[in-house]
């Protein structure tokens, strides 16, 4: 751990932060702190500000309900920046969206990005609009049970790629089963955070496990 004499403020006294979703990983907004909402921040375990427009402290949630619990906080190699992971208690940005960067300018046309979340929100947008030709659609036109055996089809499958010890076709038929099981969240109405939030659980009382095992 640095100390906060570490860090490196500007001529105005303040250090950008920039918020991230501790579960999602998605960027939330970029604030600044000042020494003061910085300790503020580290005492109470929630965000606090610097805003600059109002020249004044502010403690993100005291108005909205919309806190940002703290995570960890980490200083980039110059100590002039920080990331500050946090758990949120409602949206990040005070249009009411669930972060600030929701304004796309510009997007590669070779290079294509991925992300379990927007893989989400592609199934969610085939389960309400149903558009033909999709194979989506046609799981949800099929019902759960439908969905059901999928899952359990490739449950079968990954298994036998698995004790083939295939590394490639067991990669391929774990990416199916992740899918079907992605399509039978959506059908269920189980998001991805529950998912995240769940193995978080998991991986906080492993830890717990293992240290009562060593001593």
């Amino acid at each position: 751990m640095i100390d906060v004499n570490e860090l490196k403020f500007d001529e105005k006294g303040l250090i950008p932060a920039i918020v991230v979703d501790a579960v999602s990983k998605k960027v939330l907004t970029l604030a600044y702190m000042s020494r003061e909402s910085l300790a503020i921040s580290m005492e109470k375990g929630l965000t606090c500000f610097y805003s600059r427009s109002r020249q004044e402290l502010w403690l993100k949630g005291e108005t909205s309900g919309n806190y940002q619990h703290i995570v960890s906080i980490t200083a980039d190699c110059d100590k002039d920046a920080l990331v500050v992971m946090v758990e949120k208690d409602g949206p990040a940005c005070h249009m009411g969206t669930e972060s600030c960067f929701e304004n796309p300018l510009w997007q590669s046309s070779e290079l294509h990005e991925f992300s379990v979340d927007g893989l989400m929100e592609l199934l969610l947008e085939r389960k309400a609009l149903r558009p033909e030709g999709s194979y989506t659609t046609y799981l949800f036109d099929k019902g759960l049970d439908k969905i059901l055996k999928k899952v359990g089809e490739e449950c079968t499958e990954v298994i036998i790629a698995a004790k083939a010890e295939d590394k490639r076709e067991t990669v391929y038929e774990l990416a199916d089963l992740a899918y079907h099981c992605m399509v039978l969240m959506a059908q269920s109405g189980i998001s991805v955070n529950d998912i995240r939030r769940e193995l978080a659980s998991r991986h906080i009382i492993d830890h717990k496990v293992k240290q009562e095992k060593m001593t």
